[in-house]
């Protein structure tokens, strides 16, 4: 917000009231300014205890604050008006809804009068032979609705409805089934900080429909087809031949297709094309979280998408459905009714007693990070399953409800079969998960050509990418509860644990919201603004009026290209602010150094950094960088920052008003595939390669700009030519410090 400065009027020049009136606009225009935002963080903490500060508390802020009385009176009064109008449109959305649903109420009433037959009293126009006949064709109805569901049933579990146990009724438990009882905390739990932790506070947009109205049919048919799901999850998992192979080139699990249709056999595919393409892969780590934090992640939608920022750009939980108590454990289910036993030929062993369970149904998004890469839209069943005291199983599976145009906007249809994951407790709150993929992909349009090899060869959207992202980010929280706050790792600088704590969470949002201009989840485009180059340019525009954005219009924009770089090495260059000079074309080729570091795991290049640039005429800023490097992929992301707001966040105090537009590269294998030797060799010389079957790398470079305040701007000729001149120059200046040529 703005407010006037309360003092007079400049020096110099007219001061008669019979000037220009532009003039008089102009001198308007300069009273007004924006407060700082150490100055509002103050404000809005003291507004929280007090909204109305006596004339001592308002005086005292002044000479704090360095504005005048005046103003902080305005400021209070203005305060208190917006929230009175906050609190207005709230209870009149109240009251409307509540309208709504009682003419809602009012009208089915009345149609209901309509129709009102005495039940006792048959009408006196027909006879028996009609209430026979009207009976009889309702049955032929019924009947065909039965097969109907039949053969959808048979469609998505292969074998016949006749099989499916009968409905039983559905009795909802009185206990407190959330999954936040899942965290615990003995000696091998770790006390996860929930404000830096996925969680609170995401919005998503409402998605094809709101609300499901499912019959017991639905629940029963959805509790069979996730019980053979996770079935086939665990088989999956446990076996390695004849179902896996090892890969000749790279030692990867491979499926053997031809022995899975044997023991899985499906009718048909779900997609009815015969260019269908299967991805399946599988893979294992050890990880940093005990396991019942992890299931406490995965079964939440909100956790989940902020767990993983680079692959989930958008999730959310349609519907969840709570059983009663079986024996003396708690069961939990969401879309479904009935727990399977899943220990047919000996592959897992059940107590009689069944242990937790959880059922939903989700949506997804899963992304790569460039423009060049469309988005893949899921509906699926997510079922959590306890099956042993430490192990815990959670598999997805598609299942879409009636949506007939579910894929009509997207450029591939996926249908998900039985995937997920194993958790196993380790000592010491560490975990083993395994990790298993497995989908169907029909592509309606061309994939682009420079990451046809990366999609076709499993590493976009295999479990190795997901395993690799899962142990950096457990990494990264483990990292933030060490309490210690040794000098060397931080520079001295910051000043506190609490500090650590911030800035860790300023870079947090940093990453995500550059995550989410690649693949922009408010329904804007990539438009195409350049591609007469050796790289194709694409630009969308967004108004943004996220508090910790600046408001305004942004233009982002983007460009992959293909380096003959290992992207290790390309990670390194990027990292190191002694090459900063080399590709950053803003900087004016000026030093940089780092002055404050904080660790986010093993590897020395996760971390968090604060740059200083010298000699350039913006002494005030800084530049808020984190690097982060796993086995799939790489990010480098900055932000400029104000001094004065890094030291709000270093102070420890609550950054989420900071103003971050942050720009900078994904580092991706390539792709393609090396022979056995090459690999082995790769692999040897540098265990920690991302991708270690890759020889070259995919960079999507990625600005973001405002270029007006106003919300109505348009993306202008100027715009365009400023953004193709940025990324153009910046590409040709990687090039060059990579030894790369320019074809």
């Amino acid at each position: 917000m703005e407010y006037g400065s309360g003092g007079g009027g400049g020096g110099g020049g007219t001061s008669s009231g019979g000037g220009d009136p532009r003039d008089a606009a102009e001198r308007r225009k300069k009273r007004y300014h924006r407060h700082t935002a150490n100055q509002i963080q103050r404000l809005e903490a003291i507004f929280k205890e007090c909204p109305h500060p006596d004339e001592k508390t308002r005086l005292q802020l002044s000479r704090d604050l360095g504005l005048a009385p005046r103003q902080i009176k305005f400021w209070f009064q203005n305060r208190r008006t917006q929230m009175k109008a906050q609190h207005e449109r709230a209870d009149n959305c109240a009251l409307r809804a509540e309208n709504d649903k009682i003419r809602c109420e009012n009208i089915a009433i009345r149609e209901a009068l309509k129709n009102v037959i005495c039940p006792s009293c048959p009408p006196v126009t027909e006879d028996s032979y009609f209430d026979e006949q009207k009976l009889r064709i309702e049955n032929m109805q019924l009947k065909e609705e039965l097969d109907k569901v039949s053969s959808i049933a048979a469609k998505y579990i292969g074998r016949p409805i006749s099989q499916l146990p009968p409905v039983q009724p559905i009795h909802l438990s009185s206990l407190d089934l959330s999954m936040s009882s899942f965290v615990g905390h003995g000696p091998n739990s770790l006390d996860l900080d929930l404000d830096l932790l996925p969680g609170s506070s995401l919005t998503i947009p409402s998605l094809a429909f709101s609300s499901l109205n499912l019959s017991d049919m639905d629940k029963s048919l959805m509790a069979d087809i996730a019980g053979n799901a996770m079935e086939e999850l665990i088989r999956l998992v446990q076996t390695n031949e004849p179902l896996w192979m090892k890969s000749a080139i790279d030692g990867k699990d491979v499926l053997n297709f031809q022995n899975y249709d044997r023991i899985f056999p499906r009718a048909n595919s779900h997609l009815k094309n015969h260019n269908v393409r299967i991805e399946a892969s599988r893979d294992s780590g050890v990880v940093i979280m005990n396991g019942l934090a992890l299931v406490d992640m995965f079964m939440d939608a909100n956790k989940w998408q902020e767990f993983f920022p680079t692959i989930v750009s958008k999730a959310r939980t349609l519907e969840v459905i709570s059983s009663g108590v079986m024996g003396s454990r708690t069961s939990t289910l969401q879309l479904v009714k009935k727990n399977n036993r899943l220990n047919k030929e000996g592959l897992v062993f059940f107590p009689k007693v069944l242990p937790d369970a959880r059922y939903m149904q989700m949506y997804e998004e899963l992304q790569v990070l460039s423009p060049l890469v469309p988005t893949r839209q899921l509906y699926f069943l997510r079922f959590c399953q306890q099956i042993e005291q430490s192990s815990w199983a959670i598999v997805d599976v598609s299942y879409d409800i009636t949506q007939e145009n579910l894929y009509s906007s997207t450029s591939c249809k996926v249908h998900r079969l039985p995937s997920g994951c194993l958790i196993q407790d380790m000592p010491n709150g560490y975990s083993k998960v395994t990790w298993v993929e497995h989908v169907e992909v029909e592509e309606k349009g061309i994939i682009h050509r420079l990451c046809r090899d990366l999609i076709h060869s499993g590493l976009a959207f295999g479990a190795e990418r997901w395993v690799g992202t899962l142990q950096r980010v457990c990494e990264k929280y483990a990292c933030l509860m060490v309490n210690s706050n040794p000098t060397h790792d931080l520079g001295g600088v910051i000043p506190s644990p609490e500090g650590k704590r911030s800035m860790m969470k300023l870079a947090k949002r940093m990453v995500s919201n550059f995550c989410a201009s690649i693949n922009p989840s408010n329904g804007h485009q990539w438009n195409t603004i350049s591609g007469l180059n050796e790289f194709e340019v694409r630009a969308t525009l967004q108004k943004s009026t996220d508090p910790g954005q600046p408001n305004g219009v942004i233009i982002s924009a983007a460009t992959t290209i293909w380096l003959p770089v290992p992207p290790q090495n390309v990670f390194n260059f990027f990292r190191d602010e002694r090459n900063r000079p080399q590709w950053d074309v803003l900087s004016n080729q000026n030093p940089v150094q780092e002055v404050a570091h904080i660790a986010n795991g093993s590897h020395p290049g996760n971390c968090i950094s604060v740059l200083r640039a010298y000699n350039t005429s913006q002494n005030n800023m800084l530049i808020l960088q984190e690097s982060c490097i796993d086995s799939s992929g790489a990010l480098v992301v900055y932000s400029p920052v104000d001094v004065p707001a890094i030291n709000i966040a270093m102070s420890g105090e609550d950054p989420t008003y900071i103003p971050l537009l942050p720009s900078g590269f994904t580092i991706s294998p390539d792709g393609h595939q090396l022979d056995q030797d090459a690999a082995s060799c790769s692999s040897s010389s540098n265990a920690s390669t991302i991708g270690g079957r890759s020889g070259g790398s995919l960079i999507t470079v990625v600005f973001q700009i405002l270029v007006s305040s106003l919300p109505s701007a348009k993306m202008s000729p100027e715009s365009v030519n400023t953004v193709n001149n940025l990324i153009g120059s910046t590409v040709h200046q990687i090039k060059a410090a990579l030894n790369c040529s320019t074809s």
